[in-house]
């Protein structure tokens, strides 16, 4: 199957990098190589990207795709949550231009059926972005308990019929292990009243799915956090997130490290240390209309904007 993969955003992306001759960029998510490809053209001759993916495909297609930038880029095979060490092993002790993130699963890991990722096509439940993590979708319908299951439902989900879905789950695999894609999103259709919506009943609980396979929102918190450690200063962070958990995480974490004090409000004498922070947006970047049509699934993507300034 031909990689496919929609690049959100990619002009307002790379533009708020400032991409720049001689300086360090780092792409954490390369998927199909499109954000990589602007900042490698803009960072000519002398300038240097280190991009991360764990999806075998993603790698294959950007390093054909990117093969006459070879001597500017460097992609490792690995999650961007190991972005401390793996720069540490290139001899990068800081990032000197900026770091992108684009949070969102690409066009071809949610067409690709055995990927797992759709509730439109008949596939053994995966979701998993490491093809070789050893768990998967199926750990987490057949073996989570009823609780456990209410609680991503819900957290990662916000689905209101959480409880309802968790307790038919749990019946059915006491019949049978629930095995597919269709299996699951049939059964949330079964047990959920039918409600007139332009989201199908299952997006929810797929969404939840997904995140805790693959632990989406702790391994974007940890390392922006990780982050921030190895930004020059004027060194930017460029983050496209997809639902409000992500975004919210992102502006919550933003908004921390760009504020001057977080002392109680009876504490006499500030300690707190300098911002290390400035918002280059304070209210997030959308995708255009044209962008929109062009590809629906870009009106759920938002774009924050910092500046490190200490």
């Amino acid at each position: 199957m031909e990689f496919k993969h929609y690049t959100v955003m990619k002009q307002e992306a790379v533009d708020a990098l400032e991409c720049r001759n001689g300086l360090i960029y780092v792409d954490c998510t390369l998927g199909g190589g499109g954000h990589s490809e602007l900042i490698l053209e803009r960072i000519q001759p002398d300038g240097r990207l280190v991009a991360f993916d764990i999806d075998q495909d993603a790698i294959d297609a950007a390093s054909d795709r990117l093969k006459a930038y070879k001597n500017n880029l460097t992609i490792v095979k690995t999650s961007y949550t190991n972005i401390k060490q793996t720069l540490a092993s290139l001899n990068v002790p800081k990032i000197t231009g900026g770091v992108l993130f684009d949070l969102g699963a690409s066009y071809h890991q949610f067409n690709k059926a055995e990927r797992g990722f759709s509730f439109s096509k008949e596939a053994p439940l995966d979701m998993r972005f490491n093809q070789e993590a050893s768990f998967s979708a199926y750990d987490v319908v057949n073996g989570y308990s009823e609780s456990e299951l209410v609680r991503i439902f819900s957290e990662y989900g916000e689905e209101r019929f959480s409880k309802r879905i968790a307790k038919k789950i749990v019946e059915e695999r006491k019949v049978k292990k629930i095995e597919t894609t269709i299996e699951l999103a049939d059964l949330i259709v079964n047990c959920t009243p039918h409600i007139k919506s332009s989201i199908h009943p299952a997006t929810r609980v797929f969404q939840a799915i997904r995140i805790e396979v693959n632990q989406e929102l702790t391994n974007v918190k940890n390392t922006l956090n990780d982050v921030l450690d190895l930004l020059d200063i004027g060194a930017i962070i460029s983050v496209i997130s997809f639902h409000s958990l992500e975004d919210r995480l992102v502006k919550n974490l933003f908004r921390y490290h760009s504020q001057k004090c977080h002392c109680e409000p009876n504490q006499m004498i500030c300690k707190c240390p300098p911002p290390k922070l400035e918002l280059v947006n304070k209210k997030p970047i959308v995708a255009s209309d044209e962008e929109i049509k062009v590809n629906p699934p870009s009106r759920s993507a938002k774009l924050r904007i910092a500046r490190c300034i200490n």
